[in-house]
């Protein structure tokens, strides 16, 4: 109210006070006075000013009455990636068609944008008429609207975007360098004057227990050894939802039972020595007897997930082209899943008349079986092993007898197993670590297994850390579907837990089985919820396996707690690792996925010239190890892709020890701790997976950065996930909330990827919670997902074209 004009030196024009009244205009011939707009409505966009009144004042020329309700538009403009991006909304009339509507909104474009303005409009809402606030006087309030607009409580019923007509201030494409040669000298252990990042398990050779492992090198052999020496001692118990024990097994138990399918697979299936079996069984005793059946006859198993009763026309042909490309002669199963392969409803989803020979163990003769089979060299296939990439290929792995028994001997070091010992397990048994710990690891260190199959927690979330505190367990084993499981379903339950005597302070070490990042973020609550528990904060950590090797980090019982650094994602994208401190911008916390196991060694390797890398530099993680698996038996579709990936070698330095390609990236970085040999500590970090990385702009970018940037965007976001298409960038995100807020999100995910990666958002998927594939390690498989967007399946709520 008290306001002292000044000319350009600062003089006052006068000595009277006036009053500001927010309007703009100018004073024109004859002392007329010009009003042009008003001062909140001025807008600078990439320098050049606009007045929004202008702007609404050209929208509504457009058909103006026939479509926007009683001329009622709000424009105003919002700061995205360091500029301001113009935000118009209208009312639309109650009659208006969608037709209508996208029609009016690609001309305002046309006009605004080409002929008269030349300003781009970032983004189009039309909402239903009478719902945008209104300020005292009946006009619209522009604040308000731009405040819900940015907490996405708009409730828009139509929206354009266009970032990429608009968007003009992005930082330039990185341009590849022409490929450099393996000219960095190497001099000893270094590369351009950094330690070669290269690290390693303890030594497995200078360890006492070498007589034993030369007498178990057939896990057949241990199981008879066992049922003779300790016929009685426990192996495995098997829990059902209520905690109480369903099946059991003692040594002699299994080896009997073993002998029994032997004898069916020689008799019924007239199997031959070296014929691949299918084993379909739910998790329990039967899956892991049949399997040393297998091994007593001399056949090759390989263990399947049986098809869901409820979900056969998704789950049977897995099942069936598992059989098939594992060129299985015999189907082992339970009468039950015998029947569902045989049914009516199998016969829809698959042809069921080219089912190998069926057998079901559920009541086999008790005879004696003649031999049982000798392997002639530990080089023989012991088991295939095979499992869907998160890619969505169908990878089976070759596991010969000396790696299966190294495995074993590997992860017995680690987690010091012996017979006195007991761990818990709930994990689904049929492919990587999973089935190791399942099938293999009790029968070779003696110890007993309590296996929780992760089914039961469906019906009891507790069942699983019930066991561990009823049976005093010091080491378990679990995933992260399970993980989340327990912290979604338990997460207001620790009080009537901790009444019932759940007591969690036993735990010594707990690992979540993973062939990803590990994520920092429900590890963190999941060691939160239950350290009311008596869950110690050190107890938590993951484990690191892909399909060349099972098994290539662990946390173990010994050795100094996983580390985390915090590292600048910019420079993630070109390939460099920079540690920050931790909460800078861009920081992202990388957790090391536990203890490289005894006998494994691993360097990190340039993508593409496979040369050594040095220490804190991001490339392919490549093992060696004597339980490396011994090749892809095959992957689907793509077997002259990865026919190096089991014997690759350096091209400069260390040219002779031939290595397996893990396909993930990840870096090693040498520690301030010492481990269990008083060397410094090498961590291991795992950054994500080669295949599932997208490039764009010239930069590599992992879809799991993405997709946390767009959960933290807005309460509703439940889940969501990101794949690119021809050259786009596509968003997928699960609404958990009302569908009227469906296509609030849609500006607000192109907001938070631009702001926080530099990348604009071609498409923009809203779809109901539980669209989006995930397998049953609980990764999201976006390749399906993929799959399914372009075959238009996914059924989604609304779909937004970023122009």
């Amino acid at each position: 109210f008290q306001a002292i004009p000044v000319t350009a030196a600062g003089v006052p024009v006068s000595d009277q006070p006036f009053t500001r009244t927010g309007l703009l205009g100018f004073v024109g011939p004859d002392y007329l006075v010009f009003v042009v707009g008003k001062l909140d409505g001025l807008m600078t966009v990439s320098g050049r000013r606009h007045n929004a009144d202008d702007v609404v004042a050209t929208a509504l020329a457009v058909e103006p009455m026939k479509f926007v309700y009683r001329g009622r538009i709000a424009l105003f403009s919002v700061t995205v990636l360091h500029d301001d991006r113009i935000v118009l909304v209208a009312e639309q009339r109650p009659d208006a068609s969608e037709e209508d509507s996208f029609q009016w909104m690609s001309r305002v474009l046309q006009v605004v944008i080409d002929s008269i303005h030349q300003v781009g409009v970032y983004c189009l809402a039309l909402v239903p008429a009478n719902t945008l606030p209104k300020a005292p006087l009946g006009g619209i309030h522009i604040s308000e609207t731009k405040q819900r607009f940015l907490e996405g409580a708009l409730h828009p019923c139509n929206v354009l975007m266009c970032p990429h007509t608009c968007v003009t201030n992005l930082p330039k494409p990185r341009q590849k360098q022409p490929d450099v040669g393996p000219a960095s000298m190497i001099v000893g252990n270094l590369v351009a004057g950094k330690r070669i990042a290269q690290a390693s398990g303890r030594d497995v050779t200078q360890l006492e227990d070498n007589d034993q492992a030369r007498k178990f090198l057939y896990l057949a052999d241990v199981l008879q050894w066992r049922a003779q020496t300790t016929p009685d001692h426990p192996l495995f118990l098997l829990l059902n939802s209520k905690g109480t024990v369903a099946s059991s097994a003692s040594c002699i138990q299994l080896h009997k039972r073993a002998e029994r399918v032997a004898v069916a697979l020689l008799e019924k299936g007239r199997l031959n020595v070296g014929d691949h079996v299918a084993l379909v069984y739910p998790p329990g005793v039967d899956l892991i007897a049949t399997f040393y059946g297998c091994l007593y006859a001399g056949c090759i198993p390989i263990t399947v997930r049986p098809p869901h009763p409820q979900n056969l026309a998704t789950t049977l042909p897995t099942v069936k082209m598992i059989v098939e490309v594992s060129k299985s002669a015999c189907i082992l199963t339970t009468q039950a899943i015998m029947k569902l392969l045989k049914s009516k409803e199998a016969a829809a989803a698959v042809d069921i008349k080219t089912w190998p020979t069926i057998l079901d163990t559920d009541d086999m003769p008790k005879k004696k079986l003649a031999g049982i089979f000798r392997p002639t060299s530990p080089d023989m296939l012991a088991y295939l092993d095979f499992s869907v990439s998160t890619t969505g290929i169908l990878a089976g792995v070759k596991m010969s007898h000396a790696a299966t028994s190294a495995l074993c001997r590997s992860i017995k070091l680690q987690c010091e197993l012996y017979p006195s010992r007991q761990i818990a397990i709930c994990l689904d048994p049929y492919c990587g670590l999973g089935f190791a710990l399942w099938c293999l690891c009790s029968v070779y260190s003696g110890h007993q297994s309590i296996l929780v199959p992760p089914l039961e927690l469906e019906s009891n979330v507790s069942v699983w850390l019930s066991a561990v505190s009823q049976y005093k367990v010091r080491v378990t084993f679990c995933s992260y579907s399970v993980m989340e499981m327990c912290t979604k379903g338990l997460g207001t339950q620790t009080d009537i837990l901790r009444m019932k005597g759940v007591n969690l302070s036993c735990v010594r070490t707990c690992m979540v089985v993973a062939e990803e990042r590990p994520r920092i973020t429900l590890t963190q609550s999941f060691s939160k919820l239950f350290k009311d528990l008596g869950l110690s904060a050190r107890a938590v950590s993951t484990t690191f396996g892909c399909r060349v090797n099972v098994a290539i980090c662990l946390q173990g019982t010994a050795g100094p707690d996983p580390t985390t650094v915090y590292v600048d994602m910019r420079a993630l994208r070109h390939d460099r690792v920079r540690l920050v401190e931790r909460g800078s911008p861009h920081s992202l916390p990388l957790m090391e996925s536990g203890k490289i196991l005894p006998g494994v060694k691993v360097i990190i390797a340039h993508t593409e010239t496979k040369g050594p890398l040095g220490d804190s530099h991001l490339g392919e993680i490549w093992v060696s190890s004597p339980h490396n698996a011994t090749g892809y038996y095959t992957v689907y579709g793509e077997e002259a892709l990865h026919a190096d990936h089991f014997t690759a070698r350096l091209s400069f330095g260390d040219t002779q020890t031939i290595w397996a390609r893990t396909g993930y990236l990840g870096f090693l970085r040498r520690t301030e701790l010492t481990d269990a040999s008083g060397e410094r500590h090498d961590a291991l970090y795992v950054v994500g997976s080669l295949d599932e990385t997208l490039e764009l702009r010239g930069m590599r970018y992992h879809p799991i950065d993405i997709e946390t940037s767009v959960i933290r965007a807005h309460k509703s976001i439940a889940e969501c996930a990101v794949f690119t298409w021809t050259n786009l960038l596509v968003v997928v995100v699960e609404l958990e909330g009302s569908e009227q807020e469906a296509l609030d999100l849609v500006a607000l995910v192109t907001n938070v990827v631009l702001e926080e990666h530099y990348l604009i958002v071609g498409v923009v998927v809203i779809v109901d919670p539980g669209v989006i594939p995930i397998n049953s390690r609980g990764e999201k498989q976006r390749m399906h997902l993929r799959d399914g967007f372009l075959a238009d399946q996914l059924d989604p709520i609304y779909v937004a074209y970023n122009m």
